[in-house]
């Protein structure tokens, strides 16, 4: 999905799309006020979140393709809480109500994960090469785009990480704030049950 001049805009684009698509499924769930903003905030992290970022870790995203991520997801996020842009709630509030991350942060700790993983990989290894490939051709005039891995080394250097970090799996997520799997799933839980509230549908418009 990565367009031949190496940008991540038709990836971005067509993931936004596959999010809506997800969402507006969701619905009657995700805007059903007898379950709790946090439950909602948790079904949409797992299930509409984790489609926007799918296959999100090679992005090499501009400012641009994070404004548009950020832009969806508010979108999103104001019609779960039943807010309109009108009322000009901030987005961090409106997040905290739905205790849902920022999808940026998701996006950078999805792609540290990845580049842990390259990084543990032997030398030998096919992916792990292509990382340090370069292509030998003419460069275009103006600024050059930034490469995947410019992009993930300054997300290394926010953090404070280096590449020895990577060799020790369990310390490298820790670093990067990854979570448990099964802590993930724990909304589940609510969902489970004869007469659950979360199987009930309600009628919603976005605001």
């Amino acid at each position: 999905m990565l367009r031949v001049d190496g940008d991540a805009d038709v990836a971005v684009e067509t993931r936004i799309r596959i999010g809506w698509s997800k969402f507006r499924q969701l619905v009657p769930l995700l805007t059903n006020k007898d379950i709790s903003l946090i439950v909602r905030g948790r079904l949409y992290s797992s299930c509409v979140q984790s489609s926007i970022l799918h296959g999100s870790e090679t992005w090499p995203v501009r400012k641009e393709n994070e404004v548009a991520l950020q832009r969806a997801e508010m979108r999103m996020v104001r019609w779960m809480c039943g807010v309109k842009l009108q009322d000009r709630v901030p987005s961090k509030e409106l997040r905290g109500r739905l205790e849902l991350e920022d999808i940026i942060s998701v996006l950078q700790r999805n792609r540290l994960r990845w580049y842990g993983h390259v990084l543990r990989k032997e030398d030998n290894d096919w992916v792990k090469k292509c990382m340090e490939y370069e292509v030998e051709c003419t460069r275009p005039r103006g600024r050059p785009k930034k490469t995947w891995r410019e992009i993930v080394e300054k997300d290394c250097r926010a953090r404070g990480l280096n590449t020895q970090d990577a060799m020790n799996r369990s310390r490298w997520r820790k670093q990067i704030g990854m979570i448990d799997d099964h802590d993930e799933c724990e909304w589940v839980n609510v969902f489970s049950g004869t007469g659950s509230p979360g199987l009930s549908r309600t009628n919603s418009t976005e605001p």
